[in-house]
């Protein structure tokens, strides 16, 4: 039997919401213009057609004018508010980009996208069609059938007949009565009080239907059978707004809403007006784009005798340059087993060589043997390695005593310095991107979920597939990458800075730090108790008790039973209930406070007391893993365990700090910390002679501000003083308005443009930075760091002025948080060859945001303490003196200054 061809409708502005609120919103093209939403359209209309092949495709929108729901309600939807400014602007391009890619736009006046999904559905399926909904509105839940889906385009999840019996446990003809119910928030239906999901299931299983269950309530008893008669009518009410009208009079092309390629021309227009790079190489000119690039994987070869592994050598030993992968039984590298490795050094060749496999096969080589083979050629620092996020192959491979030396070329590193600000430099995306080619899917081998097995346990020969075309794909994206970042000017940060410290972040994730255990648990005892006492008192002041992590409930004491003020509302039209909320409220009921309280211990708690423990390895350390490519201004991030997010500006996060101790007797930890880095850099960039000169003089850089700005000497400056000179100061980096700077110190806007304006009179040099910072990246789009590193800037509009948009904060803060990124990685590069050249026991552990942690015997610390502040403070050279506090003790809390 043929399968029946499928009709794909997307509910536009369900999706356009969606994405606008998924997707950054600095996201903004060459005029400004913002473009995350038009960008998440975008990517779905590209990966739409190829991932899921519908035959046909249509897109509906809203209808002007008013529509019959509200004639029966007249506060139908009442409660969304405007559409937000920065998506407006967006629609106009949107509806353009569906135009491009010959998506028909179906919409009717006075009447709502989702009575036009249900009529093209059921006129569809009457055609013979199957049909998926491309939506998150629950209301379409009603038209599900045999061939009516829902396909939610966030989590990639399909709902049908059974998706539904097993989220709501009722049937698509129930679902009109399950909302009449229960209500819609969302569009501000109200259903019957007291009657939630498991209720309106429950009634709706043992009446069958709406009319039914009014029709015997003398078979109810209490607060449900009172609900639903004195709300009866709000039930018939709400299903008449929930119903959708399937009997629309539509003129229907079913030749027309066939999907048949692009405009490839238009396309790649909306590329340039939007800043989309990205897409163009996604983009042909013969529409539809032919499917990708093939690659011979009879050519990778399988090296499992010993004479085949001879022969590979002598050609191995011949290259000066090779790329070289490893497969292994875990993404954790310190946890993994070694499988095998495969190399290449010709476009369409590679060689695997299997060092274990599964039971039954022989087709392996001796680890010892291979390994031992290896080693000199690995280690030879005249070979260039070429690999894919090779710091994880370093790791792996130093288990097994083997060090990779010499020059190192990254592409996943290179790709993220040359494209900064994207998202994802894994292998998978950058072969599709940059190569065409879409890489075999780990999951084809190993599987998925509990089904799941390790590599090793897969026949070799597959393996050898999937091996050969990992060393393959990262030979030929160096072939593409490294040309295009000397082009670029910037080899050279990558060769004296990103390049060695590939091997000092593995040497740090090698080394780990100990975490103090049962520190930990007590605290975990002690958070668990005083949580208990919050609770209470939540209780307290709700009037009742509730699940405090439930969202929905607490919407409901808040908003409903408290009748506090909703200031904001989610993208779903429900009152948000966020930290920013809450601390608004808090000013008008204790409740707020309270929650917000519980939930910062409880996280706490949670992420790092109770997670610390399990994360610590067999030698009770955590390994943090250290990442180059994921901030875009340079910054290096950390993760499994995250030790760049504890909070140290609460006694809660500091304690935990306590938890981090040296690992051996008689050894200390030594941190070694920026003193007010930003700012300085701010000076050195602004050449602000005030500025210059305080820091020259070792002023207190706050207090000397607060004198300025409020006119009075410095030994008058009080503790206010010096608070508002403190937000003012980072607040210039960080591109803090008026409005931001009233908000965060409490006082009216009037005086913190006052403050503002101040500052700026006092400190000239630092507008005028500003300014050309706006100018530099008007003209060139894009700004750069001491040592070169770019980083792409579109959407500049004001070129001076108080106001600065998100384009304009990313410029200047770019600038300096990049600048001090290069800061502490050229310390750290340096830090690391003195340790190594004066024969030191210490080893550097962590990189903190501009602090460095070290541990050392007791003995060292003078000498180690001396030997970090050099390196810091003369990494780079600027215009004006850094300092560094370097401190040691017994736990990275309890430190004191030892210099």
């Amino acid at each position: 039997m043929n399968a029946r061809p499928t009709l794909y409708i997307l509910d536009a502005y369900s999706r356009i919401y969606q994405v606008f609120h998924a997707i950054e919103k600095s996201m903004s093209g060459p005029s400004g213009l913002p473009t995350n939403a038009v960008y998440g359209l975008f990517r779905d209309m590209l990966s739409l057609p190829r991932l899921r092949k519908p035959d046909y495709f249509a897109v509906a929108f809203e209808g002007e004018g008013p529509n019959f729901r509200s004639d029966i309600y007249a506060d139908y939807k009442a409660q969304r508010g405007p559409m937000p400014e920065e998506m407006r602007p967006q629609i106009p391009v949107i509806k353009r980009l569906f135009g491009a890619f010959r998506a028909p736009m179906i919409a009717l006046d006075g009447v709502e996208a989702d009575d036009v999904i249900a009529t093209v559905a059921r006129r569809a399926v009457e055609r013979g069609l199957d049909v998926v909904i491309l939506t998150s509105d629950k209301d379409a839940r009603q038209l599900l059938n045999k061939h009516i889906r829902i396909l939610n385009l966030r989590d990639n999840k399909f709902i049908d007949v059974e998706a539904l019996r097993a989220d709501w446990g009722i049937r698509p003809d129930q679902v009109v009565d399950y909302l009449a119910l229960t209500g819609d928030t969302v569009d501000n239906v109200p259903g019957v009080p007291g009657i939630g999901p498991k209720t309106a299931s429950a009634l709706l299983n043992e009446f069958g239907t709406l009319d039914e269950l009014l029709a015997n309530l003398d078979k109810l008893k209490g607060a449900k059978q009172k609900a639903l008669t004195e709300h009866a009518d709000t039930a018939r009410r709400a299903r008449t707004l929930v119903a959708l009208r399937e009997d629309l009079e539509l003129d229907l092309d079913w030749e027309a809403l066939k999907l048949d390629g692009y405009d490839a021309k238009a396309l790649k227009a909306l590329c340039a007006e939007c800043g989309f790079r990205g897409f163009l190489d996604e983009i042909v000119d013969d529409a539809p784009p032919p499917p990708t690039a093939v690659w011979p994987v009879e050519s990778y070869v399988l090296v499992d005798t010993p004479e085949k592994f001879a022969a590979f050598l002598d050609e191995l030993r011949r290259q000066p340059k090779f790329s070289v992968d490893t497969e292994t039984t875990s993404v954790d590298p310190l946890r993994a087993e070694l499988v095998g490795l495969s190399f290449s050094w010709a476009e369409g060749s590679a060689y695997y060589l299997p060092v274990k496999g599964p039971m039954w096969t022989k087709k392996v080589l001796d680890p010892r043997t291979t390994l031992g083979a290896l080693r000199p050629i690995l280690q030879d620092p005249d070979v260039e390695k070429v690999g894919q996020n090779l710091k994880y192959d370093m790791l792996v491979l130093a288990k097994s005593g083997v060090q990779i030396r010499g020059p190192v070329t990254d592409t996943m590193v290179l790709s993220y310095l040359l494209e900064s600000g994207e998202r994802n430099h894994g292998l998978d995306d950058l072969s599709r991107r940059l190569l065409n080619h879409a890489m075999i899917p780990i999951t084809s081998l190993i599987g998925k979920g509990k089904a799941q097995v390790t590599i090793d346990q897969v026949d070799v020969e597959r393996v050898a597939e999937y091996a050969g075309e990992d060393a393959d794909a990262a030979w030929r994206l160096e072939a593409l990458l490294a040309p295009k970042l000397r082009e670029a000017g910037m080899w050279s940060l990558y060769a004296d800075l990103e390049r060695p410290l590939i091997h000092v972040l593995a040497e740090m994730e090698v080394a780990g730090i100990k975490v103090d255990v049962p520190r930990l648990r007590a605290l975990s005892e002690e958070f668990a108790a005083r949580l208990e006492v919050i609770k209470a008192e939540i209780y307290a002041a709700a009037g009742r008790e509730f699940n405090i992590g439930s969202g929905p409930q607490l919407r409901v004491i808040l908003f409903d039973e408290l009748k506090l003020p909703v200031t904001k509302k989610t993208p779903k039209g429900e009152p948000s209930t966020d930290a920013e909320v809450l601390e608004e409220l808090a000013a008008k009921h204790p409740l707020p406070r309270l929650i917000v309280q519980h939930r910062q211990l409880d996280k706490l708690k949670s992420t790092y007391l109770d997670a610390l423990p399990t994360l610590a390895h067999e030698d009770g350390r955590v390994h943090s893993s250290f990442s180059q490519v994921v901030a875009a201004t340079g910054r290096l991030s950390s993760s499994d365990p995250n030790l760049q997010n504890i909070p140290v500006r609460t006694e809660d996060g500091r304690q935990i700090r306590q938890a981090f101790v040296p690992g051996f007797p008689g050894w200390s930890l030594l941190t070694a910390d920026y003193s007010q880095i930003e700012l300085r850099i701010l000076a050195h960039y602004s050449k602000d002679p005030a500025l210059v000169r305080a820091f020259a003089e070792d002023r207190d850089i706050h207090t000397d501000v607060a004198a300025r700005i409020f006119g009075v000497a410095e030994d008058a400056v009080t503790s206010a003083h010096r608070r508002v000179a403190k937000t003012v100061n980072f607040g210039v980096i960080y591109g803090l308005g008026a409005f931001g700077l009233a908000a965060r110190l409490g006082i009216s806007n009037r005086d913190a443009d006052a403050f503002i304006e101040a500052y700026f009179k006092e400190y000239a040099g630092v507008s005028d930075f500003i300014d050309a910072t706006r100018r530099h990246a008007f003209e060139h789009q894009r700004v750069e760091t001491i040592l070169g590193r770019r980083r792409a800037i579109s959407g500049i509009k004001n070129l001076t002025g108080r106001n600065m948009s998100l384009a304009d904060r990313l410029a200047v803060n770019t600038i300096i948080q990049g600048s001090a990124a290069d800061l502490i990685k050229m310390a750290m590069l340096e830090v690391d060859r003195r340790l190594k050249a004066e024969g030191l026991r210490a080893r550097m552990l962590l990189q903190i945001h501009d602090e460095l942690v070290f541990e050392a015997p007791d003995e060292e610390l003078p000498q180690l303490a001396k030997l970090v502040r050099e390196a810091m403070v003369g990494a780079l050279k600027f215009d004006v003196p850094l300092r560094v506090d370097v401190s040691a003790g017994p736990n990275w809390l309890d430190v004191e200054a030892i210099l």
